[in-house]
């Protein structure tokens, strides 16, 4: 028997759009501003892109930060589905969800390992993402603290250029960003190969909050 299952709560689907959106904001401006690849002719007055760019990108990374800080949040208050024990696999059942799901990834096994939040493996992905999102906030808030010397930015974030160097500080924020470009994309892929598999609704959820998910299935 089948029922349809709210499961996931209206913060969560925000703060999931949120961020989906800033990173693609964040991807083609911070690249732009490492890379600029765009030629504007004329007076410079007239054409300032590339604060334009700069502008965006802190705007947008000010975003990124708060919706991060709040996903954490909801991991407390949240209902089951949003809990950190959904990402971070310290029980049994946990465990061999995760093995289950690494198997059907390998093709060693036919089905995907029914879960009606977060699978165990996508699950500590999940928490290995946002360990990613928080060293992008901290190098990306190091490297603003470069460009204002004095004040707020270089006391909370200019220990970081200290200890590991401008320029290893700025490679790791550039690689982070193609991590999570690519992390993207396989879960997109992922998400609908689990949706045609279980048939589960899992991609209308993102934006209704509801699965279709067996009763009785925790």
């Amino acid at each position: 028997m089948l029922e349809r299952r709210y499961v996931w709560e209206l913060p969560i689907r925000l703060i999931h759009w949120t961020i989906f959106l800033s990173i693609g904001v964040l991807s083609v401006t911070g690249y732009y501003i490492g890379n600029p690849f765009i030629v504007v002719r004329g007076e410079a007055y007239g054409g300032y892109l590339m604060g334009w760019m700069r502008f965006i990108h802190a705007v947008t990374a000010f975003v990124f930060t708060l919706s991060v800080l709040a996903r954490v949040y909801w991991a407390f208050v949240g209902n089951r589905y949003a809990r950190w024990s959904e990402f971070i696999p310290l029980s049994r059942e946990r465990l061999t969800g995760m093995l289950k799901m690494l198997a059907y990834y390998l093709f060693l096994r036919r089905d995907p390992h029914p879960s009606v939040g977060h699978n165990p493996l996508p699950g500590l992905s999940y928490f290995l993402l946002y360990l990613a999102f928080i060293v992008q906030i901290l190098t990306g808030f190091a490297l603003r603290s470069a460009a204002y010397p004095g004040g707020f930015w270089p006391l909370a974030f200019g220990w970081i250029l200290t200890v590991f160097g401008t320029q290893a500080v700025r490679l790791v924020h550039h690689l982070l960003m193609w991590v999570i470009i690519a992390f993207m994309i396989h879960h997109v892929y992922s998400a609908i190969l689990v949706d045609t598999e279980e048939k589960s609704g899992l991609i209308s959820s993102i934006f209704t909050g509801y699965k279709i998910v067996r009763r009785g299935e925790k």
